[in-house]
């Protein structure tokens, strides 16, 4: 089988950066892998969610609970895995993926009572790794970013693109819980932890690359 290396983080938290300066990283150094992206807004398998954050469901993300809007996220997943990438994944090739199960983990279990998310948490990975067969990850990395250093991040890239929030990024309760859960998720699970601010204050985008690249390294080196 391949590698699958995961980038996760709460909404603001600078994943898609992350990911792209990785990509750049690994494609200089001559490596050979795959991109994945998730949700794919722009395929059939994710019609769901496009109604989901659109408000369709309910403006409020509670008006959806956890384990529903987890399978709608977990179906756009088992479409791309079994139409576009699952062959090259048992010939053994690499894959970088923006979000994945994981994402589950941090946005839907925030949903959940403290005192649930553990049997949340195991719900999900039975769900989709062992029911849907759908791979692990062999590396987790997290961006923990502060909710109010996040929140300033997203209404900026509001201001620069001219859109609009979805309906998790214009909650800021619902944000604040999704860094909590995030965090929880990564102590049960063991996923690998890099902070986006030190004393108050972002971390340069180098030094948050840097960090995360040691962990990446370590991983294809194993």
């Amino acid at each position: 089988m391949g590698k699958l290396i995961v980038i996760e983080g709460t909404d603001g938290s600078g994943k898609s950066t992350q990911f792209e300066l990785l990509a750049a990283r690994l494609e200089r150094e001559g490596r050979t892998f795959h991109r994945l992206r998730f949700p794919r807004y722009d395929q059939p398998s994710s019609a769901l969610i496009r109604m989901y954050l659109g408000g369709d469901f309910g403006t409020d993300p509670e008006a959806v609970n956890a384990y529903a809007a987890s399978t709608f996220y977990a179906v756009d997943r088992f479409a791309s895995y079994v139409q576009d990438w699952r062959q090259a994944y048992e010939a053994g090739d690499l894959f970088l993926s923006d979000r994945y199960t994981t994402s589950n983990a941090v946005h839907q279990g925030g949903k959940v009572a403290a005192g649930e998310r553990t049997a949340f948490f195991r719900w999900l990975y039975d769900l989709e790794y062992n029911r849907m067969e759908l791979p692990r990850p062999d590396l987790v990395v997290l961006l923990d970013m502060p909710t109010e250093l996040s929140e300033q991040l997203l209404r900026r890239r509001e201001a620069d693109t001219h859109t609009q929030a979805d309906i998790h990024e214009q909650d800021r309760a619902y944000l604040t819980r999704c860094r909590e859960t995030a965090r929880e998720a990564a102590a049960h699970y063991g996923w690998s932890l890099v902070s986006c601010a030190r004393d108050g204050r972002l971390r340069t985008v180098e030094e948050i690359h840097e960090e995360l690249y040691a962990l990446v390294r370590r991983t294809l080196e194993t």
